[in-house]
């Protein structure tokens, strides 16, 4: 081939190259141009995948459309606060909002967000040409509407999941102990009954042998709302009590006596099982949210435990973070018999699909330039990275990306679980009283772990004052 035609050659071909340059390559330049100078303040809890937003997306984002991204990023409550009350005020402070999966009713019930599917239908021109509703998974249809809208851009979506120390479980003199301590061999727990077993025998195990070591986590804080949403949300559901024992096409019943489960014997065997448990727990146990649990955990100071998804892939393989770095193992939370089948038909569910998205509030003063942004992280091509920083998978393509897949190898087949079982979980149910509720029953549920009432006698009062709250709010008749 001679010189002149190779010239040629390249010339064509840099020409095409030109030619067919993707629509995105100038989008985000263009479309960021008439907001350059505009600076979006979001609010967040700080969690790994919200900082990630922070640390990585938003940094990307200026660079590309010149639009500065501040994130907040704060304790669950606060960010709550602060949230809602820019929002009923109407001072517009943030652009951007967390989400939480189980208060998205609530808020659309408020009019408090933009419609992102609409928005984006009347104004086409900031429509990313990588940006579309269908390549999120199944959790985004949690923040839409009725009518199919989305109101929010999902940005974490994981599974509560039963942790265990491969380590331990599988050192043959723990082994020989167990089995000669309870006739069984030893394994993740399936049932209630195993799970208890093996609590018990680990806790024993460390304290005679002088190991801070102990049985299970439990997330029972008695002044925080996570210990009312591990039992209700995680914890219940393996008895069969679902949607927090309120039977809402029955008149919004929670008692048994009106056809409710709240204060069933399948309710109260739950929190008598999970009082057990935190028990035999770490000290720290009384005081631990979704957050102490996990560090509980990578500290490497019990044997199992219930974690939130976005905390196990940095305990399973984060050694500046984790002690127990490839000695973790997953498995799906123990079950009473029925529970598996009621969640394979969809009568039920085994646990909690947890996640968030980031809305776009109607009182910002910076929709447009906000909405770019949002589109930014729903993007395809951000997600693998964020993965494998944050264990949540929000759009379908990212379980096939090669560096996910690879993770996933690493981590025992957490994505994969994720892929696959995450159908058996549930988020929240879609109760817009979710926030009110929760409040009206928090203090009798602190006076039952702190042992002022017995369990029982509370769940009889929390099934009650259910039904008063919601006869009140008029969801009850």
């Amino acid at each position: 081939m001679n010189y002149a035609w190779k010239a040629s050659a390249l010339a064509l071909t840099l020409s095409l190259a030109t030619a067919a340059s993707p629509a995105w390559a100038d989008f985000w330049s263009d479309a960021g141009a008439k907001f350059k100078g505009v600076t979006l303040h979001g609010v967040t809890e700080s969690t790994p995948p919200s900082n990630y937003i922070k640390n990585v997306l938003a940094p990307e984002f200026e660079k590309k459309t010149g639009i500065k991204v501040e994130i907040e990023t704060t304790s669950w409550d606060q960010m709550y606060d602060k949230a809602i009350k820019d929002m009923e005020a109407k001072t517009g402070i943030y652009d951007m909002v967390y989400i939480e999966q189980d208060i998205i009713y609530s808020y659309l019930s408020r009019n408090f967000l933009v419609n992102i599917t609409q928005t984006l239908k009347d104004q086409a021109d900031l429509k990313a040409p990588t940006y579309d509703d269908a390549n999120f998974t199944s959790f985004a249809d949690y923040f839409k509407d009725k009518k199919g809208d989305l109101f929010g851009v999902p940005m974490e979506a994981f599974l509560k999941t039963y942790l265990y120390r491969k380590d331990l479980f599988d050192d043959p003199k723990i082994k020989e102990a167990f089995k000669k301590e309870t006739g069984k061999d030893l394994k993740p727990a399936t049932t209630h009954e195993d799970y208890t077993q093996i609590a018990e025998f680990f806790t024993k195990y460390g304290k005679d042998n002088g190991l801070e070591l102990w049985g299970t986590t439990a997330q029972a804080h008695t002044g925080h709302a996570a210990s009312w949403y591990e039992y209700f949300e995680s914890i219940a559901p393996t008895f069969g009590v679902y949607n927090w024992g309120i039977d809402a096409s029955n008149n919004y019943a929670a008692t048994v006596e009106h056809g409710g489960a709240m204060n069933s014997d399948k309710a109260k065997a739950a929190l008598k099982y999970w009082l057990h448990l935190r028990d035999i727990a770490p000290p720290e146990s009384t005081q631990s949210t979704w957050t102490e649990t996990a560090t509980t955990f990578a500290a490497g100071r019990v044997a199992q435990g219930l974690i939130y998804g976005e905390n196990a892939a940095w305990i399973a393989s984060d050694p500046a973070q984790s002690k127990v770095v490839d000695k973790v193992g997953f498995a799906l939370p123990p079950l009473e018999p029925g529970v598996l089948e009621d969640a394979k038909s969809g009568k039920g569910y085994i646990g909690y699909y947890d996640g968030g998205a980031f809305g776009l509030p109607v009182t910002s003063k910076n929709k447009e330039a906000a909405l770019l942004f949002l589109e930014f992280m729903g993007q395809n091509d951000v997600q693998p990275d964020w993965a494998i920083a944050a264990p949540r998978i929000t759009n379908k393509a990212t379980f096939d990306d090669p560096k996910v897949k690879a993770m996933d190898v690493k981590l025992g087949g957490f994505y994969t679980m994720l892929k696959d079982k995450g159908k058996l979980f549930a988020g929240a149910p879609p109760y817009p009283f979710h926030a009110q509720l929760r409040e009206a029953t928090l203090p009798i549920f602190f006076d039952i772990l702190t042992g002022k009432i017995a369990p029982d006698v509370g769940l009889d009062q929390m099934a009650a004052k259910t039904e008063e709250e919601l006869t009140s709010l008029g969801y009850r008749k």
